[in-house]
This record gives C-alpha cells, sequence and structure tokens, in this order.
C-alpha cells in the first residue's frame, strides 16, 4: 500500500496539482491585497470616500447587550446580529473578476505558445505528386481571364 501511495504521488500531475495550488493560494492573496489596498480605496474616492468592506444592511435586532457601534460591520457580525454585507461582497466578486482575468490570460498565452510549438514540431505534409499536378493546372485556370 505505501509503494502505490508513493507512486501516486510521484506522479507528474499529482506535484503539478500541488505546486499550481500553493501558487494558486498565493495568488490569491496578492489578489486579495491588489482589491483591498489599491482597487477598493480608489473606487471608495472615486465614490466620495465610500468605504465598501463597510457596507451592509441590518436584517435582525441587535442584542440588549450590545454596547458597540451601530456602524460596525466587524463588530455586529461578532455580536451575531443578521447582517447583509454587500460590501464585502463586492470585493469578493472584484477579486474574482481579477483572478478569472489573469487565468484568462494565462491560458491564453499557453494556447497560442503550444500552438506554435505543435506548428513547429508537425513535419511538412508531403503533397502527392498528382495533388501537385492538379495544383498547377487549377493555378493556370485561375490566371485564365474569363
Amino acid at each position: 500500500m505505501f509503494r502505490e501511495f508513493r507512486a501516486f504521488i510521484a506522479r507528474g500531475n499529482v506535484l503539478d496539482l500541488a505546486v499550481a495550488v500553493i501558487i494558486g493560494a498565493a495568488f490569491g492573496r496578492i489578489v486579495g491585497s491588489l482589491t483591498d489596498d489599491l482597487i477598493m480605496p480608489v473606487i471608495g474616492y472615486l465614490t466620495g470616500g465610500i468605504d465598501f468592506a463597510d457596507k451592509f444592511l441590518r436584517l435582525g435586532p441587535v442584542p440588549a447587550t450590545y454596547t458597540g457601534s451601530l456602524d460596525d460591520y466587524a463588530a455586529l457580525k461578532k455580536a451575531g446580529v443578521a447582517l447583509l454585507g454587500y460590501g464585502e461582497f463586492v470585493t469578493v466578486v472584484i477579486n474574482f473578476l481579477i483572478v478569472a482575468f489573469a487565468i484568462f490570460l494565462l491560458v491564453r498565452a499557453a494556447n497560442k505558445y503550444l500552438a506554435k510549438t505543435l506548428a513547429a514540431m508537425a513535419p511538412a505534409a508531403a503533397v502527392p505528386p498528382d495533388v501537385a499536378v492538379l495544383n498547377e493546372i487549377l493555378a493556370e485556370l485561375k490566371k485564365r481571364p474569363l
């Protein structure tokens, strides 16, 4: 059983998947920082100082023991108040769009590279002599006026 497990782990696609997960997690953190620290503040500035991270609708009552601010999303959430955090959702959607666009660009570049590589590796197809003669005849016929 240990040998089978070792053979499974040693396969290239399992190692590739592990590397992809680690890089994906790091990329997710980069995109999160890009969104939270660069994009959302600019959007907030352009919209008159709106901070989307704290935008929410309160759906339930605030507990009587709650003493914090009624505008503090994190504190209300921690207190167990039912909230609809649409600002956080907007931030997550922007994160997703950035990641999806980056993956699109990566796949697009990889497909172009693979197409060029495969085209360069493909041997030139030998044209049979009878097809070559027919192509010459067709070229001559195209030259003649109607």
